[in-house]
């Protein structure tokens, strides 16, 4: 980047350092004139290109922002969130959705490694052998629209969160390419006597063979790139929240006080906060298991009922049996609700 290009970027953050957040909404992302290059993310790839070197790998994915994290289909390439490129831009995100997907050091470099495999993968067809087919399966198969996993399978490996290496082949390979990858990964003692070791091998081998070797795909395309979406802020949000189902407070307050205590006539009862807490896991898993619904959108509601309790102080003033009952029914019906008005999930 010039050094014009730079200060012009500089300047740009700067402007939506101080920008209200109703003026920000009011963006559209192709004109937040944002760049990977100055920002942490720059660092994060160097250290990731880094890893590469060590295991002796030549090729470079090339990276680029965009709406979401995704590897594209013929694209060796990465998509990074945009919002992972502006402090602003990231409290927004974390405000809006609850959460940051890859906002800490450790959590980017993880789903950078799992996008790197999906890049490798693309770069040199290693779906097409026979090899890979007979350990992952067949790259064909249709994403499943949910997938229920099973948390003490050792046929896969654990890398990012709901055991997502079970969702798909090609997920399956990613979160193995990833294992395989972090530096002083202790994989050969974790997975010692899982079937998973064949695939980590696989992987090892394979990697070790393609070495220096030039990608057979070698596009520089960027799919869905930020300069071209011409969506608002606004729009993203409304679009998101709706997608993970995080607009529905009015629905949450009346069914939260219909489960739970107002605090001025419990005071002294235990936090609904705590409860929900301490059961998320299973919670999450009987919904999952009830629905079909993927983990990770179970999850994003259950989120905001707990912080709604949080918000109103709920209190706890029946059989704690009783009241997870009664939870699991309305997130149930909740998750039950989206299946029907067709929401979506995002795949990495």
């Amino acid at each position: 980047m010039t050094r014009m290009r730079r200060r012009r970027h500089r300047e740009r953050r700067e402007k939506l350092s101080d920008l209200r957040e109703e003026d920000l909404l009011d963006l559209r992302l192709c004109d937040l004139d944002l760049a990977i290059e100055g920002t942490p993310l720059e660092r994060r790839i160097g250290r990731l290109h880094g890893e590469l070197a060590a295991r002796g790998l030549e090729f470079r994915p090339h990276f680029w922002l965009a709406e979401d994290w995704f590897s594209p289909d013929a694209i060796p390439g990465v998509a990074i969130p945009f919002y992972l490129a502006h402090p602003r831009l990231a409290r927004l995100e974390k405000k809006m959705m609850r959460e940051l997907i890859g906002g800490t050091e450790d959590a980017c470099m993880r789903i950078l490694r799992h996008e790197t495999g999906h890049a490798f993968d693309t770069a040199y067809r290693l779906h097409r052998r026979k090899g890979w087919r007979d350990l992952f399966g067949k790259s064909s198969q249709p994403y499943p629209r949910n997938y229920q996993p099973r948390p003490y399978s050792r046929s896969y490996v654990v890398h990012l969160e709901l055991w997502y290496a079970q969702s798909h082949p090609f997920e399956d390979f990613a979160e193995t390419f990833a294992v395989w990858l972090r530096p002083r990964s202790p994989w050969r003692k974790q997975y010692r006597g899982w079937p998973a070791m064949r695939k980590l091998e696989y992987v090892e081998e394979t990697m070790a063979e393609i070495g220096a070797a030039k990608p057979l795909v070698r596009s520089r395309g960027r799919s869905e790139r930020l300069e071209t979406v011409k969506t608002t802020l606004r729009e993203y949000y409304v679009e998101k929240r709706d997608r993970f189902g995080l607009d529905l407070t009015a629905v949450y307050d009346r069914e939260l006080r219909r489960m739970f205590a107002d605090p001025a006539l419990e005071p002294e009862a235990p936090s609904a906060t705590a409860l929900l807490d301490r059961q998320r896991r299973e919670l999450r898993r009987l919904v999952s298991v009830g629905t079909g619904e993927y983990q990770y959108t179970v999850d994003q509601v259950l989120n905001e009922m707990i912080d709604r309790c949080r918000a109103l102080d709920l209190r706890v003033d029946r059989d704690e049996n009783e009241v997870v009952r009664d939870v699991l029914v309305t997130l149930t019906a909740q998750i039950m609700n989206y299946l029907r008005e067709g929401h979506h999930r995002v795949v990495l």
